[in-house]
This record gives structure tokens, C-alpha cells and sequence, in this order.
């Protein structure tokens, strides 16, 4: 118990270090992405923190198989360095032993990301897909920053306003500037207020200003008209998300995949499933990979590790491609690889047995040959 203690604590603890420092390399790039269109003012500032933390399980299901397989690389090969695992093979620890006390902490792992995968990952993504959904009905006026000069949709002019109420729909003292016809024309407006209403019959929105003069004409000239009026409105194009496509199966829940017999949905369903194994598979791996000559270096066979984990993760990844476009079966390009790289765990583990009762069989054999003569 002394033993399986300490090295699931070596384990665990150089697991949730890597694991740290891969999500945040990981969100830190998807972060930058929101934050590029933030600036952009395709989002709003206000809603980053929001898709960050729902698309956070989603992260978490993919970084920890590969953090506890670093982990496990890391932990045993400072063992192996340090003659600790000489010791413990001295004193009658086996390798059978090593895999039972290594595939409980990769067993309390692998239910956390099948909770992750099949729970808590979709509910994640089917919610952040909703706020970019619903950040794609903005238009450009809701992201506008009172005092500021904004640039219009396609660099074709500037708004600005000097005061905007908390739900940005309430305008005061509005600018607007832009290019007539692709031509020298300008058209500049400036309106006391105005307001974005979305038209009850039609479903459409209108930016309203009122109390404002419209200038039209080229810069230079002397042909300028100018229109003052009370009421203006002006439609403003928004994306209508509810013609958008169906929901991708990512978003859709475990019980609404089990029910389905669209080719993406069976391979998602069998994907959510396989990452847990995937988290056992990887630790039958990393225990024999691990093993380590002090001569080697701590980290002779690290990248050999880890491309091989590269390999595994891409090989599922096609299989899964492969049956949602119909070309392969799930259960041969998900299964099937989980299968391969077993019969890999396995052959590694097995190798240094074989080899040893090899060594000793032809040790044995040569002294009997040099006895006789």
C-alpha cells in the first residue's frame, strides 16, 4: 500500500502539472482567436470568458489522456534514473505489479474524461455554439464603443456615439460616415438619437435615428445635398441563425446519439466512448516505454513516446472521418486501432521476458555445448 501510494502520488502529481501547462497552451491560442474577432467587433468583449469556460470540458478531454501519459513517462524514468525501481525490483516487485497499482489512478482518469465526453464536454459546446450564434445576429452598431470612432463592415466607413445605453440599443449623438456607390460620394449623417428595433411582422432590424441631417455628396465639390428629417430608419443585415444547418453532432447530447442513425452521429457516440480507453491504452504504453537506462538519459525515450502517442491519437482521428463518410466501419476505424496499439502495450511489455528466457535458454545451451566438448 506504501508503494502504490507513492507512486500514484508521483504519478498524479507530475500528470496535473503537464496537464496545466497543455491547457493552457491550448486555450491560450483558441483565447487569442476570440479575442482577434473581439477587437474585430464580430464578439463582444463581454461573452469571452463565457465560451472560454464552456468550451474548458471540451479541452479537458483531449489534454488529460496526454498529460497522464507524459506523466507516467516522467514519474517512472526519474524512478528508473534514480535506481528506485532497482530497488523495488530487487525486493520482488514485479512488472505485473508496476501495470496493477500504474491502471488504477489511469482508471479514476478514464471516468473522469468519459464524464467529460459523454456529460458535461457536450452540454459545453452545444452552449458556446449558441452564444456565437447568437453574437453572429449582432449587427455592427452592437459593437460599438461609446466615444469611439468604429469602423462599418467592409472598411466602408466610421459610426461613432457618444452615449449607449446598457443593452446597446439606445443611441445619443450619432455619426455615421461611408462611401456612396463605391465613387467619391460621401454620405455623412448625424442624428440626436437612435435606437435598433427589430420589426415585429417581418423579423427584421432597423437601426431608427431621429432628429438628424443626412450630407450627400463629393468631397471638394460644391454639389452637396443636405436632408434634414425627425425619423429615419435604415435596415441593418444581421445572419439569421435559425436557417443555419442542423446542429453538428458535437452539440448534441449522448441520449440524442444513441437514438440516431446518421453516420456522424454513430461515429461521435462511438468517439465519446473510446476516449476512456484511450486513457487505459495509453498507460499500458508508457509503463514499459518509461523504462529508462541511467547511462540513456531521463529522456532518451521520450520522443520516441510521444510520437507514438501522436501516431494513435491520428489514427483514431482518421477512423473516425473514415466511418462518418461512410468508408470503413466504426468498429473497425475506432475499435480496430484501439485494438492495434493494445497488441503494441502489450508485445512492449512482454518483449523483455521473451528476451531474457531467450538469453538464458542460448546462455544454456552453449554452456552444455562447451561442457560436452
Amino acid at each position: 500500500m506504501i508503494i502504490f501510494r507513492y507512486l500514484a502520488r508521483e504519478v498524479m502529481v507530475t500528470m496535473l502539472a503537464v496537464s496545466s501547462v497543455l491547457l493552457l497552451i491550448t486555450m491560450s491560442g483558441r483565447f487569442v482567436k476570440y479575442l482577434a474577432q473581439a477587437a474585430a467587433g464580430k464578439l463582444d468583449a463581454d461573452v469571452l470568458l463565457s465560451i472560454m469556460a464552456f468550451r474548458l470540458p471540451g479541452f479537458l478531454e483531449l489534454v488529460l489522456p496526454l498529460g497522464l501519459f507524459i506523466g507516467i513517462l516522467l514519474a517512472y524514468g526519474r524512478l528508473y534514473m534514480e535506481s528506485e525501481m532497482t530497488v523495488l525490483s530487487a525486493c520482488g516487485f514485479s512488472q505485473r505489479q508496476l501495470i496493477r497499482m500504474t491502471l488504477i489512478p489511469a482508471a479514476l482518469v478514464a471516468l473522469l474524461v468519459c464524464a467529460l465526453s459523454t456529460l458535461i464536454s457536450p452540454m459545453g459546446v452545444d452552449r458556446a455554439e449558441q452564444i456565437l450564434n447568437e453574437q453572429k445576429r449582432r449587427s455592427e452598431f452592437d459593437g460599438m464603443t461609446p466615444g469611439r470612432f468604429m469602423r462599418l463592415s467592409g472598411g466602408a466607413g466610421v459610426s461613432y456615439t457618444e452615449a449607449l445605453s446598457g443593452d446597446r440599443k439606445q443611441m445619443q449623438q450619432i455619426f455615421i460616415a461611408a462611401r456612396a456607390g463605391g465613387g467619391n460620394a460621401v454620405t455623412m449623417i448625424k442624428a440626436e438619437s437612435g435606437s435598433q428595433l427589430d420589426h415585429p411582422e417581418f423579423g427584421k432590424r432597423y437601426l431608427v435615428l431621429e432628429n438628424g441631417r443626412r450630407y450627400e455628396g463629393s468631397p471638394g465639390g460644391q454639389g452637396y445635398r443636405v436632408t434634414e428629417f425627425e425619423t429615419q430608419g435604415q435596415y441593418l443585415h444581421v445572419e439569421d441563425t435559425a436557417a443555419m444547418l442542423p446542429r453538428k453532432a458535437d452539440r448534441k447530447s449522448t441520449a440524442e446519439l444513441l437514438g440516431s442513425e446518421q453516420l456522424d452521429d454513430i461515429a461521435t457516440l462511438h468517439w465519446r466512448f473510446s476516449l476512456p480507453v484511450l486513457v487505459l491504452v495509453v498507460s499500458l504504453l508508457a509503463v514499459p516505454l518509461s523504462k529508462t537506462n541511467p547511462r540513456q538519459g531521463r529522456y532518451f525515450k521520450m520522443i520516441p513516446a510521444i510520437i507514438l502517442y501522436i501516431v494513435y491519437l491520428v489514427a483514431l482521428n482518421a477512423g473516425r472521418g473514415a466511418a462518418e463518410d461512410g468508408k470503413i466501419s466504426v468498429w473497425l476505424g475506432l475499435w480496430g486501432m484501439h485494438g492495434v496499439f493494445l497488441a503494441i502495450a502489450i508485445v512492449l511489455m512482454a518483449a523483455p521476458g521473451w528476451w531474457r528466457k531467450y538469453s538464458y535458454q542460448t546462455q544454456a545451451q552453449a554452456q552444455a555445448e562447451a561442457a560436452h566438448d
